[in-house]
């Protein structure tokens, strides 16, 4: 088997996957290579994705890890398939991998949610108001890169527009909506465009206005992608050093919980919208 440098965000998950399993088990990696009839070291280098897994390989670990749950292993099995190039990887020499990750993990989500408390949900900016936030980034991007990010994040999108349209839910705090990133034409548009979005009927977003008693969490962007099954969520948090990744039992119950809490403070839709409305008439 032939190793890979930059494994894809989806293989690196299933050896982490199959790491845990093993770690649930009790297994040291000697005694699992034994089971498996292979090498520690060879088992080492799947785990963390230096070699791919063929979905034989992975029945075999889950019967040797003794894995019960069916819906999981399937799931497993099921990330060793289609490994086609995504359309991320036309930006692979030109944008951080951890970008590439992002459209991977929604890519193959079943459900996304998102919540935002200064600038709006990447997959509801329009193409003036991506460009103009990156034209505003620490430190500067140049041109090329700015249309190159701009042209990424329209295709994102296609995870609410295209073929495979999937729920998706947002929790926008006011203060990100009265933002005026761009000229009043450009905010007017983009308010607008919120509005347009949240008519599809799965598309929801939720507004968490200067009223509210609490807004639960630290505040940071927060985007939750949704697996075939709940251990296979992902939680992806925007910092200032790009992307981070986040899919610990403990980390994934954390932020289902604050999605929940947020649930708890937001407006409904229907309110959510004429708030949006009345900032857009303002602009």
């Amino acid at each position: 088997m032939a190793g890979r440098a930059a494994p894809t965000a989806r293989r690196s998950r299933l050896g982490a996957e199959l790491r845990r399993l093993r770690q649930r088990a009790g297994l040291t990696t000697t005694q699992a290579a034994g089971l498996l009839g292979t090498s520690p070291g060879q088992l080492s280098n799947m785990e963390v994705a230096r070699f791919g897994v063929s979905a034989e390989r992975v029945r075999v670990a889950a019967s040797a890890y003794s894995c019960t749950d069916q819906a999981l292993i399937e799931a497993l099995v099921a990330m060793t398939g289609d490994r086609r190039r995504g359309w991320w990887e036309e930006f692979r020499e030109t944008l951080p991998p951890e970008l590439l990750d992002l459209a991977e993990v929604e890519h193959h989500g079943t459900a996304l949610y998102a919540a935002h408390s200064i600038h709006l949900p990447g997959l509801l900016q329009t193409v003036d108001h991506a460009r103009e936030l990156h034209r505003q980034a620490v430190p500067e991007i140049s041109p090329p890169e700015i249309e190159d990010r701009v042209t990424y994040q329209a295709r994102r999108q296609a995870a609410l527009y295209g073929n495979r349209s999937v729920p998706y839910r947002a929790f926008i705090h006011e203060a990100a909506l009265r933002m005026r990133f761009g000229s009043p034409a450009v905010v007017r548009a983009q308010l607008l465009h919120l509005l347009e979005a949240s008519e599809a009927d799965h598309v929801t977003v939720r507004v968490i206005p200067f009223e509210a008693t609490y807004y639960p969490g630290p505040g940071q962007s927060v985007h939750y992608v949704q697996g075939p099954v709940p251990c296979l969520d992902t939680v992806q948090l925007d910092q200032s050093h790009g992307p981070l990744f986040l899919d610990s039992e403990a980390e994934l119950t954390h932020y289902r919980l604050l999605l929940e809490r947020l649930d708890d403070a937001a407006l409904g839709m229907e309110e959510s919208r004429d708030l949006i409305h009345g900032i857009a008439r303002s602009v």
